[in-house]
């Protein structure tokens, strides 16, 4: 799982603003299908939003351990039902401040 200081999430935030969530977490939770879509969208976007429907907090937040942990990204933003994560391409398109 990548670190990111609290200068680089507030940036991150600022870039995700106008962002729409790209994967969709069902009653399901993260199945491989599930996981697969956000390696794929990680990849090529670099910062992606995520939407969980469910109503248990402490699960959304297992969710967005998990997938960081499983894909190698970091954790952005937890917001409502909305989850942020950043995780570098290999040519990174976005440049995190210091």
């Amino acid at each position: 799982m990548i670190t990111l200081n609290a200068l680089q999430r507030r940036y991150l935030r600022g870039q995700a603003h106008h962002l729409h969530p790209v994967v969709m977490i069902g009653d399901a939770g993260l199945t491989d299908a599930v996981m697969r879509e956000v390696d794929i969208n990680l990849k090529s976007h670099e910062l992606i939003k995520v939407r969980v429907f469910g109503d248990d907090r402490d699960n959304r937040i297992a969710m967005m351990e998990k997938i960081c942990t499983d894909l190698g990204a970091a954790p952005v933003q937890h917001i409502g039902k909305l989850l942020l994560i950043y995780r570098p391409a290999a040519k990174p398109k976005i440049s995190l401040p210091k």
